[in-house]
């Protein structure tokens, strides 16, 4: 039996595509079927979905088009006999389209309203990386309060004057930045805090955010110190002059170390190879052997110094000396990596938005629905089960006492909807996570937290098809599927009468279909070493037992306690099973050649020739083949009737004209 999510998948191929064409091109009829029509313009779009793309279907046969007409007016006529039978009424195909429609449209809705917004909004962001120092008022010290009154205290010195430095010593709570002026270096959207970029991605350079920051470490007054374009990686070559011996200790005669250097530098800058002078130079015993090459890097992977040098050079441009705990380097930016299309890009975005931000954008989703829905907890109802649940769990709520006392009260509304204890206890019995929870105030606050999220964006849902025309698509394509289904069920598979007598009769007249594979049983000896592999041949020449030999020396990872024994498979399968297929008589062996990572040697076991199955060898497939006959044959007798009643006519010759005539 065909899956019914297949079929309705399959029907969705011939609906609704994006070609787009000129009004009088769209508008040609190229099929008739009773009082309808199908256009160019709607057989473009299908073909288009069906192809993959405008450019494919541009590339097929006239004849190509005239199979796929054929299939899209049999569709047609098959929709229009669903609803003159009255499926669009049917109670449990309504039934499935109401289940179907709840369990997609708030992860559709979701999608679109958070996760394609963010991952734009992500890409955007990251054309341009930043720089930024900041002061950090810790909450965990502090209350929340107390820090926010105090970042706004540092804020009001900055207005009247102070330098951000000054402020970063006497006030930041950030070990790691505080000696560097409060600068956290560049990044790009998605690779720290998502409210701290957003902050940073809408400040000026030289510019503070005007507001303290909030994030789970405290609250940040945001310094912006530079903005440029996002390389994502950059390919560098250096010369370095180490300033330290190798047991770390500062080499002698710094002076003549920092000489040395620039002097390399000049050269280098007069247009001596860079890559020679490296090789000749340079201290860093790895790279010098590539010329200084360092291959591709991203920002961060070098130290600071470095990376900050490096990355602000053009490719081909070389640094001036820069120094580093190494020693002293010059740089020359040799290529870089541009930045990619939001199409290259979006698998990647969709994970980092999901990682980063989407719990984030969730939450104030929801905040903004329960503002506009004005979600409100019953207090009284609250009071009234913590009074009662003393040490009772969940999910042993439903085999309690107190759910007959609670269960019809109401716990909280929104929408001018009263969702009561039974409903929320319910919906959270799903979750597995919940379960031996406390019935406390914590978990009752988790749990209407939960809930009133799930109704309130279905709530939000409710009109989506008249907000969403991509929605209301997707809704039509599947309720359409639904139909087709049933149909294909009515007219088909519930026909379909076959029994053991009708299989036999049929592999009686296709016995010559029913043949076993050509087969060999075969064994190995394998060995990594060309000269161990030519005396094992040597020694199975002069007599030794193949199967013995095998077990003490093959080196094939689990086949000497096989002793080499790969077991009956078919000829085809692989080229140890062909070698084996040359030999003539069993217990022949060839001679060693070449296999894989080594070398191997082949014995013949047995040979099963290819023969005509016997009737339950064949069973199986006779059933297949003789069910897919009898398909057809009832498919193509549905078509016949509907074409009988519908009469369709097909335009065949305004085909050629077909994806010719795109609107600019």
């Amino acid at each position: 039996m065909i899956n019914r999510k297949l079929l309705v998948a399959l029907s969705f191929i011939i609906l609704f595509g994006m070609f787009a064409c000129t009004p009088e091109h769209s508008k040609i009829i190229v099929a008739e079927y009773d009082d309808d029509a199908i256009t160019m313009g709607e057989f473009e779009n299908a073909y288009v979905k069906n192809a993959g793309s405008v450019e494919k279907a541009r590339k097929d046969s006239l004849e190509d088009y005239k199979n796929f007409l054929d299939l899209l007016v049999n569709y047609k006529m098959k929709l229009k006999d669903a609803y003159k039978r009255g499926l669009d009424k049917n109670p449990d195909l309504q039934k499935e389209m109401a289940q179907y429609r709840k369990n997609i449209a708030v992860t559709w809705f979701l999608d679109k309203e958070l996760v394609d917004k963010g991952i734009k909004k992500l890409y955007e962001q990251r054309k341009n990386e930043i720089r930024v120092s900041h002061i950090m008022i810790k909450t965990d010290t502090l209350s929340d309060e107390k820090a926010k009154e105090r970042a706004y205290e540092v804020l009001k010195k900055l207005k009247q004057g102070e330098k951000f430095e000054d402020l970063v010593k006497q006030y930041s709570d950030d070990k790691y930045s505080v000696n560097q002026g409060g600068d956290v270096y560049y990044f790009v959207a998605g690779e720290i805090l998502a409210d701290f970029e957003d902050a940073a991605y809408q400040t000026p350079v030289d510019s503070v955010y005007p507001e303290p920051v909030k994030t789970r470490f405290g609250y940040h007054i945001i310094k912006v110190t530079d903005k440029m374009p996002y390389r994502p990686e950059i390919r560098a070559s250096h010369i370095l002059v180490a300033t330290k011996d190798k047991d770390g200790r500062p080499k002698k005669d710094q002076d003549a170390l920092l000489a040395r250097i620039k002097a390399i530098r000049e050269r280098a800058l007069q247009g001596e190879d860079f890559a020679e002078l490296a090789k000749e130079y340079s201290d860093d015993t790895i790279s010098k052997k590539r010329g200084g090459d360092l291959g591709f890097f991203a920002r961060r992977r070098m130290v600071k110094p470095f990376d900050d040098a490096a990355f602000k050079l053009k490719k081909g441009e070389i640094s001036g000396i820069v120094k580093t705990p190494y020693g002293y380097h010059i740089i020359k930016l040799t290529d870089e990596k541009p930045y990619p299309s939001f199409e290259a890009s979006k698998s990647f975005l969709k994970k980092v938005y999901e990682k980063t931000r989407y719990k984030r954008d969730l939450d104030k989703l929801v905040a903004q629905l329960a503002k506009k829905y004005n979600l409100k907890t019953v207090e009284s109802t609250v009071n009234y089960i913590l009074s009662l649940a003393d040490t009772l769990k969940f999910p042993d709520y439903f085999n309690s006492e107190m759910r007959e006392k609670v269960k019809d009260k109401v716990l909280f509304t929104f929408a001018g909807n009263n969702v009561i204890c039974d409903t929320v206890f319910t919906r959270l019995k799903k979750d597995k996570s919940y379960n031996n929870w406390k019935i406390n105030k914590r978990f009752l606050d988790a749990a209407i937290k939960k809930v009133s999220q799930e109704l309130m964006l279905e709530e939000r849902v409710k009109n989506l098809e008249s907000e969403d025309p991509g929605f209301a698509t997707l809704m039509d394509e599947y309720r359409n599927g639904l139909y087709i289904f049933e149909l294909q069920k009515r007219e088909v598979w519930d026909k379909l009468k076959i029994d053991s007598t009708d299989i036999y009769n049929y592999y009686l007249a296709h016995k010559d279909k029913y043949f076993t594979t050509d087969k060999v049983d075969f064994s190995e000896i394998f060995s990594r070493n060309d000269s161990l592999i030519n005396l094992y041949y040597d020694k199975l020449k002069s007599g030794a037992d193949f199967d013995s030999l095998a077990e003490k020396v093959t080196e094939r990872v689990g086949y000497k306690r096989k002793k080499g024994h790969f077991g009956n498979i078919e000829v085809m399968k692989n080229e140890l099973a062909m070698k084996a297929a040359t030999l003539e008589k069993p217990g022949e062996f060839t001679r060693p050649f070449k296999y894989g990572n080594g070398w191997s040697i082949v014995k013949l076991n047995k040979r099963e020739r290819p023969r005509q199955k016997t009737f339950d060898e064949a069973r199986a497939q006779a059933a297949s083949d003789l069910q897919d006959e009898e398909s057809k044959r009832l498919e193509n007798e549905y078509i016949d009737r509907l074409k009988s009643i519908y009469q369709p006519v097909y335009y065949y010759e305004k085909l050629k004209n077909a994806f010719r005539t795109a609107a600019k």
